[in-house]
């Protein structure tokens, strides 16, 4: 039976099912497609953060940086089961890359950019405090500041956004992989595998919010499609005992500068994320000894308690995969923003999302849903994305 839906979503992560839950709640027909399980990709391997980007102030990024943190502020008020303020601490070294002045500018701006509300306040900690840091390292230390960001678990959170599209009448299909589409004049009919069993169904509209895959996706489209230069960036974060009961600390890599969030998650301490390009097949992904080595050295540099190897053993460790616009250069400096990349200019039939965080998952579904509007049926809308309460299972 080839039956026929508003919107057809390929992809169960963080971006797919918000997409979904935005066309449920705007009143059209929703079909999502998951190949393995909800959240099995990217969306499970994040850093477990819903923040503003403090360091994405150093590339300029303000309107992602202001987005997020309406965001932020959004999730805390409508998910406070799923999304928990945090406190967050700054070390600044005598040999710091990013001086204090740098950084107390760059707080001020964050800080404006949220609102100046309670969660947009910081500061600097005591001297006198210092020994309480989770034993951060003492020597040479300058200054401790600290604001507030946002802690998930990302898995839990796309569970949630997933059954809040069901209640709205959204499917779920799954295990069910899409092998391929074909645009005809004012739709597309979609091929998936579902149990075993080849199907067909047709939509308006399909969205390619398959994450890593969403390239391959893409490609399999005829007739052929626009596919922008992408590339594929390896995050391995690492999970050890002993949490940091003060909050998330955030460091800056001796080696190379680069940010690393050291936090609580789950009763174990957390650190990550490395950024090394990736060739290959994304089902694939695995963490690399060297960003093993390269996280525990970030690890021992500020707390010497995990120099001696007995307290340094890991108890898990995992590496998603970003997508980034392609370009020369090191990946920390690439812009995060989301690409939205229909097949046509009006009335698109295809909406390929590339990229994205965690934190935007919401924003980023509402202005694809906006780009497809042309495309979809009038429908009554059933509720608004904005004031949807979220809870885990």
């Amino acid at each position: 039976m080839n039956r026929s839906y508003d919107v057809i979503v390929a992809g169960g992560g963080i971006h797919g099912v918000g997409v979904a839950q935005a066309a449920a709640a705007a009143g059209h027909s929703v079909l999502v497609l998951e190949q393995h399980s909800l959240a099995a990709g990217s969306s499970s391997r994040s850093s477990k953060l819903i923040h503003g980007g403090l360091r994405y102030l150093e590339s300029g990024q303000l309107r992602l940086v202001r987005e997020s943190l309406h965001e932020r502020a959004l999730m805390l008020k409508l998910a406070p089961e799923l999304v928990q303020l945090q406190k967050f601490y700054i070390p600044i070294y005598e040999h710091s890359r990013r001086k204090a002045w740098q950084l107390r500018v760059g707080l001020g701006l964050y800080a404006l950019l949220a609102g100046l509300d309670a969660t947009a306040h910081f500061g600097t900690v005591p001297r006198a405090q210092w020994p309480t840091l989770d034993g951060l390292e003492l020597e040479g230390l300058r200054h401790v500041y600290w604001y507030h960001d946002a802690q998930t678990d990302d898995a839990l959170l796309t569970a949630a956004v997933m059954r809040s599209a069901q209640a709205l009448g959204a499917g779920l299909a799954l295990p069910a992989r899409c092998t391929g589409a074909t645009l005809t004049h004012d739709g597309v009919q979609v091929r998936y595998l579902h149990d075993g069993v080849e199907r067909e169904c047709s939509a308006r509209v399909l969205v390619n919010a398959a994450g890593p895959w969403a390239d391959a996706l893409a490609r399999s489209i005829t007739p052929a499609v626009h596919v922008p230069p992408l590339e594929l960036v390896q995050g391995t974060h690492l999970l050890l005992d002993g949490p940091p009961q003060r909050g998330v600390y955030y460091v800056e890599s001796p080696r190379d500068g680069r940010a690393i969030f050291v936090m609580p998650f789950h009763g174990q301490l957390m650190i990550g994320t490395t950024e090394v390009r990736f060739h290959g097949d994304p089902a694939t992904v695995a963490p690399a000894p060297h960003e093993l080595h390269y996280l525990l050295g970030v690890l021992r540099h500020y707390f010497p308690r995990f120099r001696d190897p007995a307290a340094s053993q890991l108890r898990g460790e995992f590496a998603g995969l970003r997508v980034l616009p392609a370009g020369g250069g090191h990946a920390f400096h690439r812009s995060r923003e989301t690409l939205l990349v229909p097949d046509r200019a009006s009335r698109p039939r295809l909406l390929s999302i590339y990229g994205g965080k965690l934190t935007t998952w919401r924003a980023v579904a509402a202005r694809a849903l906006a780009r497809l509007a042309a495309s979809l049926p009038a429908r009554s809308p059933r509720a608004r994305t904005d004031t949807l309460a979220l809870h885990p299972a």
